[in-house]
């Protein structure tokens, strides 16, 4: 890292350029974008905190939880699958427990560390980058991430068995 930052520098002053005051307006952009953002993470923030809190997640565990057992997805899988797509700290705290319980060679352990790697942080993303592009309607991108997602989490159960059975 500190040669890339002598590369830059030294191609700036090799060119002439004022390189400090690009720093300087790069970094106003840059705290503009952070300001922006704010309302938007606080926000989502205070929604994930809501929705842990309020029981929706053990609500939603428990309906989808038959659903996915018949499909062969392991029982301990569901709460991942309802908290990936809201919170990156949450998942991987549930993670952290599964493999405690059950093991990091376990087949659900197996299952969890490839479904966290094949999912997203969905409703973050979405927040994240239409907040800084200023776009107030998601119209069909948060239902078709969800789905991608789902597909993700479903995928990556079924190969994980596939290749370790």
């Amino acid at each position: 890292m500190p040669c890339v930052l002598v590369l830059f520098l030294g191609a700036g002053l090799w060119k002439r350029q004022p390189v400090f005051d690009q720093f300087l307006c790069g970094a106003k952009g840059g705290l503009r974008v952070v300001a922006q953002l704010a309302p938007t993470l606080v926000g989502l923030l205070t929604a994930v905190a809501m929705f842990k809190a309020s029981g929706a997640v053990d609500l939603l565990t428990g309906l989808l939880r038959p659903a996915l057992e018949l499909v062969g997805v392991p029982a301990e899988m569901t709460p991942l699958l309802v908290l990936r797509p809201v919170t990156g700290s949450g998942s991987i705290a549930i993670l952290s427990n599964i493999l405690q319980n059950c093991g990091p060679d376990s087949m659900v352990g197996r299952m969890a560390s490839v479904v966290l790697a094949s999912t997203e942080t969905t409703f973050y993303t979405v927040a994240v980058y239409f907040g800084a592009a200023g776009v107030k309607k998601t119209g069909y991108t948060v239902p078709a991430a969800l789905c991608a997602d789902a597909a993700g989490f479903l995928g990556a159960c079924f190969f994980v068995r596939l290749l370790f059975s």
